[in-house]
């Protein structure tokens, strides 16, 4: 069939609107007829050139829900007509990872940004006659994807699937990083760094895990201001503020838990932000930077000496097949805020509006309505 996709052909070019080729699902796969897709700060990262491609033309995207329109033989979850939610993390249940609930390393992902199907590393999309790559497996810049079985979670009918589309990462990753990665506890302090997708889910992560503080620090004044709505109870321009402001909420104590979740992760950040972690306490770095980027400031005197932990997270160390349905149920009964997430909403040819209203700290979550 053809269709429209948002596509850059090189690092550092603008999305462009292109007609898609799109074959029919393999063994295995499943075409879906999607409803919105989440504009996440990850596709930035390709489309800047911060992670690199080995393919090209790309499409991109990556939070999505929608109908399945087809089925390829081999599939024996899904059917036509079913409700789905994409996870930008394939979980295959059967690998080592995925067995010892960790299905957000499973082994699918080793391929993740080479963009080609799981099946056999061939490409069902497919751009002037030549093999398109998709965003994490599953390319949401288009009304119309192929993707693999492992890539979907299927939803009950009744859940919007324009709110859906937004727990396929940034949502899950930030209230997974809270929740599983920090082990957020009842009465604990805990400070996020940076209020786009990922850090709005880690504050409403936090707050859900009973927090009596939420600190989020953003430069931002409209962040800050979105802040109060998803339960930080304070907000504060700067690190130096934050740590003024602790001193004070902790006697002294600094926050029990630190989240990262700017948009582009330093290496500079890592020391500033253990600045804030109490004695024993935990920072949890989420955000992504440039892949080649290896400096980081850290004091080992400080990590060792205050019993310090910092510890990577990848999807909030979520599980799709279980965290999927059960925070899109939070959102059912009025617990998770999604709606209040999504600050303006797009067409596909407006891509690059969003992403440059985003770049300008104006959209906590922008989505490209189909």
């Amino acid at each position: 069939m053809k269709t429209q996709a948002a596509v850059i052909f090189a690092p550092g070019e603008d999305w462009q609107i292109e007609e898609l080729e799109l074959d029919e699902p393999k063994y295995g796969e499943v075409r879906v007829e999607l409803a919105a897709s989440g504009m996440c700060h990850s596709d930035e990262h390709v489309r800047d050139g911060s992670v690199p491609l080995e393919i090209y033309p790309f499409i991109g995207g990556h939070e999505g829900a929608g109908i399945v329109t087809a089925v390829g033989p081999g599939v024996r979850s899904l059917e036509v007509g079913d409700h789905v939610a994409l996870g930008f993390i394939p979980a295959c249940g059967r690998c080592r990872e995925c067995a010892t609930g960790k299905s957000s390393i499973c082994d699918m992902g080793a391929d993740l940004m080479l963009g080609l199907q799981i099946s056999d590393a061939t490409s069902r999309h497919h751009i002037g006659g030549k093999d398109a790559s998709i965003m994490c497996l599953l390319g949401t810049f288009s009304p119309h994807t192929v993707v693999n079985e492992a890539s979907c979670v299927k939803i009950t009918d009744d859940i919007p699937l324009d709110k859906a589309a937004l727990v396929g990462c940034g949502v899950t990753t930030g209230w997974g990083s809270s929740v599983y990665a920090a082990e957020v506890q009842a009465g604990e302090t805990v400070v996020v760094l940076g209020m786009g997708g990922v850090g709005c889910g880690a504050v409403q992560g936090a707050h859900l895990a009973g927090a009596r503080h939420v600190v989020l620090v953003d430069p931002s004044p409209f962040k800050r201001e979105q802040a109060k709505i998803f339960g930080a109870t304070h907000a504060v321009a700067s690190i130096e503020e934050a740590t003024t402001l602790l001193q004070d909420l902790t006697w002294g104590h600094m926050a029990d838990k630190v989240l990262i979740t700017v948009d582009v992760a330093r290496g500079d950040l890592v020391a500033q932000a253990m600045s804030l972690v109490a004695k024993g306490g935990v920072c949890v770095q989420v955000s992504v930077g440039p892949v080649a980027d290896m400096d980081v400031q850290l004091s080992l005197f400080d990590l060792t000496a205050m019993r310090k932990t910092f510890k990577g997270a990848w999807f909030g160390n979520a599980n799709i097949r279980f965290d999927i349905p059960h925070l899109l149920r939070l959102y059912m009964e009025g617990q998770l805020k999604l709606d209040e997430m999504i600050t303006r909403e797009y067409t596909l040819d407006q891509v690059n509006e969003g992403y440059a209203a985003m770049r300008r700290a104006e959209n906590v979550r922008g989505l490209i309505r189909y």
